[in-house]
């Protein structure tokens, strides 16, 4: 070998994904490792020499870079040591193309390459890197159809009544992969009976707090834990699965009489507390015009038989002209539709959410952004969040208690269901206040507030279109990858996916967004229905 050459420092990562078969003098392990070593060899007239340090890691799954060996080796490129990986299979790296784009960053800082034997490239040429690509896309597709499998026998196993792991319920103690009645039993009745007697589960929580009855963790019972155990239907015997319940191999501790009877004073509770549902008018009770009058929702009807909706001040309709402010009217669609921007906008965006919880670490901070990133706030939880708002001539002013809003923001990050938040203890008020000038109209004897916008242009939408649009250019310029996309919006490819769908709408349709013409039920989740390419069929299905 030429003594002037520069000496290429190699070394071999190795990886199997379980331990059976490791305790054999000669494993999986060995046998790549040979395999490498030989390649190596061959190489030698380029000044590939193999360093004495081996990164074996037995037992640990290609779906992650938490691994000893794979750490150890990606601290010891960051310091200079490695010149190249040499792998097997370049699935014995990772099988993750996100976790795959994170390693070569460690590469590229250090001007490392990465081979593998089998199939005969590295990342040291843009031929090589498309082909690790799509590789890697086909590896990380059978990891996900792997995935499939199990949850389809997870799905399996529970209907036929097996209980699937996960804490047991209060009640209950786990062996041998089953689950068993334990002494808490007792308790659990309890709370079924007194439930009957009492009717409330406020009552029932102050009943056992004051005779000192906890969970089986000795913690006080909340409202929400009451309320959870009174629906569970684990207490008959039964395993739920995605909202279905079979009949499961445990035995029940409640009597399918008693659950019965606890079921139906919770719905005539239900009835009787007139929850919010998506046909009541989102500001009902809530909204009030510039000299603080309740607003009623009211109909009317125009020529032709068409309908309209507004917001009343009660102030005209008792006829009391001493309380009647400027703003007496406002059509409700106009509203309502600002509250929903408002909920997706601002509401939702970093700068706002960061502030309530700087106590957060930031990793947590960043996982709570990205959900909220992904979901649409529903109108039944807009109204929970949503204390009141106040039309003034120059702005409309929105009231929300801090405390809802950061259970709201710890249920997202825990991902708990979020359809209840507490309304006892609600002390701080956080103000919104929007400047916007309502158009006040003179109309006889009447003053009538016009559309709060002129037209139903939504941000969220608006934003979706462009988002897709511009990614979609990128890829076909080739200026990007979904991959270069991913790291840098910091989210999902799935979420990249979904959006690029979008990216094919109409023009007729992607102008109506833009502009506001859209229809005003028009959400995100149904852009993303669209299955169908055809322009004047996506129109129809939109109603545009």
């Amino acid at each position: 070998m030429d003594e002037n050459k520069k000496i290429i420092k190699c070394a071999i990562y190795t990886r199997k994904s379980s331990e059976e078969g490791l305790e054999l003098e000669f494993n999986s392990l060995q046998a790549q490792r040979e395999a490498c070593e030989s390649y190596i060899k061959s190489q030698k007239h380029e000044g590939w020499h193999l360093i004495d340090k081996q990164y074996d890691d037995g037992g640990y799954s290609g779906g992650t870079l938490e691994r000893p060996a794979l750490k150890e080796l990606l601290k010891d490129i960051g310091s200079g040591q490695v010149d190249i990986i040499v792998v097997y299979k370049i699935d014995r790296l990772t099988r993750s193309l996100h976790d795959f784009s994170r390693i070569v960053d460690v590469l590229d800082k250090q001007n490392t390459s990465f081979v593998s034997i089998t199939q005969h490239f590295n990342t040291s040429t843009s031929m090589g890197r498309l082909t690790l690509n799509m590789l890697l896309s086909f590896a990380q597709f059978e990891r996900e159809v792997t995935s499939e499998r199990i949850r389809d026998k997870f799905a399996a196993s529970k209907k036929k009544g097996m209980w699937m792991g996960g804490k047991p319920p209060m009640g209950y103690y786990r062996k041998d992969k089953k689950i068993y009645p334990s002494e808490y039993a007792a308790r659990v009745r309890t709370i079924f009976n007194k439930y009957i007697e009492l009717k409330s589960v406020a009552k029932v929580k102050d009943w056992l707090d004051n005779n000192g009855i906890t969970s089986q963790n000795n913690k006080s019972l909340s409202a929400g834990n009451i309320n959870s155990i009174l629906l569970n239907r684990a207490f008959l015997g039964e395993v739920g699965h995605k909202g279905v319940w079979y009949k499961g191999e445990h035995e029940g501790i409640i009597e399918p009489e008693v659950f019965n009877n606890v079921q139906e004073i919770m719905a005539e509770n239900r009835v009787e507390r007139k929850k919010y549902s998506p046909e009541k008018s989102l500001l009902s009770g809530k909204i009030f015009d510039d000299k603080c009058n309740i607003m009623s929702p009211v109909r009317s009807s125009g020529t032709k038989g068409k309908k309209y909706r507004y917001y009343v001040s009660q102030a005209v309709i008792r006829h009391e002209k001493d309380k009647t402010g400027q703003i007496t009217k406002i059509s409700l669609p106009p509203i309502e539709n600002f509250v929903d921007n408002w909920f997706a906008g601002n509401f939702t965006s970093k700068e706002h959410i960061l502030s309530l919880i700087p106590e957060y670490k930031v990793s947590d901070q960043k996982s709570v952004l990205e959900k909220l990133h992904d979901m649409c706030i529903s109108r039944e939880m807009e109204r929970i969040l949503l204390h009141r708002i106040d039309l003034k001539e120059s702005e409309i002013i929105l009231t929300l208690y801090k405390e809802q809003i950061l259970e709201f923001i710890k249920a997202i990050h825990e991902e708990r269901e979020t359809k209840e938040l507490q309304t006892d203890d609600l002390k701080t008020k956080l103000t919104y206040a929007i400047k916007y000038k309502i158009g006040v109209i003179d109309n006889g004897s009447k003053v009538i507030v016009g559309s709060v916008y002129n037209k139903n242009k939504n941000k969220s939408l608006i934003n979706i279109v462009l988002k897709s649009q511009r990614w979609n250019k990128e890829l076909l310029r080739g200026a990007a990858t979904v991959e270069d996309i991913v790291k840098k919006e910091n989210v999902s490819a799935r979420y990249v996916y979904r959006l690029l769908k979008i990216s094919f709408l109409s023009p007729k349709i992607t102008t109506a967004i833009l502009e506001g013409n859209q229809p005003a039920d028009l959400t995100i989740e149904k852009l993303e229905a669209i299955k169908i390419y055809d322009w004047k069929e996506q129109e129809k299905f939109l109603n545009i």
